[in-house]
């Protein structure tokens, strides 16, 4: 695998993750927390009026494209075990910026995600 192409996919992961932390800042402010209490309907003019929402929309499906630039680049088999880094990131982001506890069990799940991700990266 070329280092371009792994970039991408890096940068596709990541970018994917980015998306997941703007949802959930979105998703987390108080205006959209009351329409979620309120029914489905104002839940979704509150997600339709939310700059955090389209934002992360916004950010996902720029990943999205990048990612079938990716898988026309690469076996899927190969590609698509580095999604599981997204779990190494958002977790990060989730510590780091939304101040989330994070067990230790789950930094173990983590770390064998990122063992599979090597292997598999080592193969290709």
């Amino acid at each position: 695998m070329s280092m371009l192409v792994l970039s991408l996919i890096l940068l596709t992961v990541f970018s994917s993750a980015c998306a997941q932390l703007v949802l959930k800042l979105g998703v987390a402010d108080q205006k959209m927390q009351a329409a979620m209490q309120s029914g489905i309907f104002d839940s979704l003019m509150a997600a339709a009026l939310s700059p955090f929402i389209w934002l992360g929309l916004i950010i996902y499906a720029l990943s999205v494209a990048l990612w079938l630039w990716v898988l026309s680049k690469v076996d899927l088999s190969v590609a698509y075990p580095f999604v599981g880094i997204g779990f190494v990131v958002t977790m990060l982001f989730g510590i780091l910026l939304l101040n989330e506890n994070v067990t230790p069990m789950r930094i173990i799940g983590t770390i064998l995600i990122v063992g599979g991700c090597v292997l598999v990266g080592r193969s290709a």
